[in-house]
């Protein structure tokens, strides 16, 4: 579907679902690039290149504050993992805030490209109530008023649950944030390999779930490869959404 929409209070918008999921996609892998960028940087940096850099200027704000090559090492590492969960959370809401506003056109307009005024009122109106609500709401309303199921919505509210332990709890794992087994899990998507299937010789791969575990007591921690992960099942779970979003248009097209 393709409509058209003045919600931003200007010249008319045009909204177009393939064009939204290919910009957000487009977005994502340079999140993924910049990622693997300071992955490498970081294991490239030495001791004493960082000394020489501290040292360039002469002089320091406080120098008495001064924190050494292993101490920088940890904080830069600490803020990296930070940087990467509440990227990923940000893309996923954002994901999901473009994918409502089209199902709201949609649901709206019986998935006719002809937008009436009346009919982009209640579009704009069901995502402005859309937009505030938190994550966990936005996919009960998905399901709610468009029967959307969204693939990895348990591992994406425990990310969230993860942000809150990295910025409110020293990277400690509370009561709070566990279920009734006692964890706190999240599962990546990651590629295995299938020998069985090579073509031209090169193993085929498909997506599987890689289980990540935290329990009560524990650090936060994420391996490297972890938090490429944490942006692959960024992008599994848009794919899957933009996919559904999709499918509710042509369920509605066909019933119309």
């Amino acid at each position: 579907m393709t409509a058209e929409s003045n919600s931003n209070g200007g010249q008319p918008q045009q909204v177009n679902l393939q064009q939204i999921a290919q910009q957000f996609m487009s977005g994502l892998q340079r999140h993924f690039d910049m990622l693997a960028f300071n992955l490498a940087s970081r294991e490239a940096v030495q001791e004493d290149r960082y000394n020489q850099r501290v040292n360039t200027p002469r002089i320091m704000p406080a120098a008495p504050r001064h924190q050494n090559f292993e101490q920088m090492q940890a904080y830069a590492r600490d803020l990296l993992v930070r940087q990467v969960i509440g990227d990923s959370l940000n893309l996923i809401v954002t994901a999901m805030n473009n994918a409502h506003f089209f199902l709201a056109l949609v649901k709206a307009t019986s998935a006719n490209k002809d937008v009436t005024p009346d009919a982009q009122k209640v579009a704009q109106a069901a995502q402005k109530a859309f937009i505030p609500a938190p994550i966990d709401e936005k996919f009960n309303r998905l399901e709610k008023d468009y029967d959307i199921m969204c693939e990895l919505e348990d591992s994406i509210i425990s990310l969230g649950f993860v942000m809150q332990i990295l910025m409110q709890q020293g990277g400690i794992v509370k009561a709070a944030q566990v279920d009734g087994e006692g964890e706190l899990v999240i599962e990546l998507k990651t590629v295995e390999l299938q020998n069985s299937g090579d073509v031209d010789g090169q193993a085929q791969g498909k997506l599987v779930d890689l289980r990540k575990v935290f329990r009560e007591g524990e650090a936060v921690v994420f391996s490297d490869l972890e938090l490429q992960l944490v942006l692959v099942s960024v992008g599994a779970f848009a794919d899957s959404l933009f996919k559904s979003v999709a499918k509710y248009a042509r369920s509605v097209q066909d019933g119309a």
